[in-house]
């Protein structure tokens, strides 16, 4: 039996999450209606799992987390709002632990319940058996003391990319990840970087722009046709596919209608696809990194056949192993690596 806590102020979501997993019939389930009862009831009935909504009286999901991770850590799923608003609190949750987040239904809550249904269970399953991060950042909330900021990045000139780029795939568990790898890049890496991270329309572009405040390189979301350049990180717009192509002979991320012959998006698979197509593989590092699925392993696994090379994040780090496991499985992986590895091997073949 799984152990699942459900935490949300709103009992009409408390009824429709605890149906949902009742049915499935080996969860062991107990509610809480604020981050109080949270804390209190992760101590006595000491659940695999937490699902925990952000907004709630008394105490909110973000300081009853914070409390979690230093009592008693336990993978916890965040219940969110599809807001700005909502995705920088979330961004800040997995900052402090949390594995994943699902979406907190509008409108009539058992309609839309209906249509995230298999979501909600694969995510809860998946964090049960995930594996956690040390909390970031906790120590620095409890003395008020502002991360530092990267350096101020340099100009740079014309001729240094040498048509090389940098592929990231990832979803749960990702935003954590990335940010224990992306800000290791130094200002002068002279390869663009393009991640396709599984997230909703509403999350990239405060992530991205969480990410620029966290790194040397530039970050941004691609929403529109963009010229690819070195000093550059792009992260997928979500609710779209971001794929390469050649624009006047400049390598460019386009961003696409989400595909619907593929499941995760933005697709890594129809990223690696596109790298195939129109990049010498000589010239491309693919890094696959924690999520559940499949999403990109083909096209990875093509790429290193071709003379690509290929790093998959070690079972020891990776949250989830299921995308990483899968690349391995292909033959697609050069190097197998823990996390705080990858971004001084990134380093080490674009010097050569």
């Amino acid at each position: 039996m799984i152990k699942l806590l459900i935490v949300d102020d709103s009992a009409l979501m408390r009824r429709q999450l605890n149906a949902i997993f009742q049915a499935e019939g080996d969860f062991e389930i107990r509610l809480a209606r604020n981050g109080r009862e949270a804390v209190e009831e992760n101590i006595a009935f000491e659940p695999d799992v937490i699902t925990l909504d952000i907004n709630m009286p008394e105490m909110d999901g973000l300081t009853a987390l914070s409390l979690l991770m230093a009592e008693r850590p336990v993978p916890v799923v965040m219940v969110s709002s599809l807001t700005d608003k909502g995705a920088m609190a979330t961004l800040e949750a997995l900052n402090l632990g949390a594995v994943d987040y699902i979406p907190k239904p509008g409108g009539t809550i058992s309609l839309s319940m209906a249509e995230i249904e298999a979501e909600v269970i694969a995510k809860v399953r998946a964090a049960a058996r995930a594996r956690l991060k040390t909390a970031r950042g906790l120590a620095a909330r409890i003395r008020n003391v502002a991360p530092s900021r990267p350096a101020a990045r340099p100009i740079r000139r014309a001729g240094t990319q040498r048509d090389g780029v940098v592929l990231i795939g990832v979803s749960t568990g990702g935003p954590r990840t990335l940010e224990d790898i992306l800000p290791l890049l130094p200002a002068e890496f002279p390869w663009p970087v393009l991640v396709a991270q599984h997230m909703p329309p509403s999350f990239t572009r405060p992530f991205a722009e969480r990410m620029n405040g966290l790194c040397a390189l530039e970050v941004s979301e691609v929403s529109r046709p963009t010229p690819v350049e070195p000093g550059h990180i792009y992260i997928g717009k979500g609710g779209a596919d971001m794929v390469l192509a050649r624009r006047v002979g400049k390598l460019t991320a386009l961003p696409r209608p989400e595909n619907p012959s593929v499941l995760w998006h933005p697709s890594v698979e129809l990223l690696g696809r596109s790298a195939l197509e129109h990049c010498d593989p000589a010239n491309v590092i693919a890094v696959m990194l924690t999520g559940m699925g499949y999403d990109g392993a083909e096209a990875f696994a093509e790429l290193k056949k071709h003379g690509a090379r290929t790093i998959a994040e070690s079972e020891e780090t990776a949250v989830v192993f299921g995308m990483p496991a899968e690349l391995i499985e292909r033959g697609g992986a050069n190097l197998v690596l823990p996390a705080e590895r990858i971004a001084n091997q990134l380093q080490i073949w674009v010097e050569r």
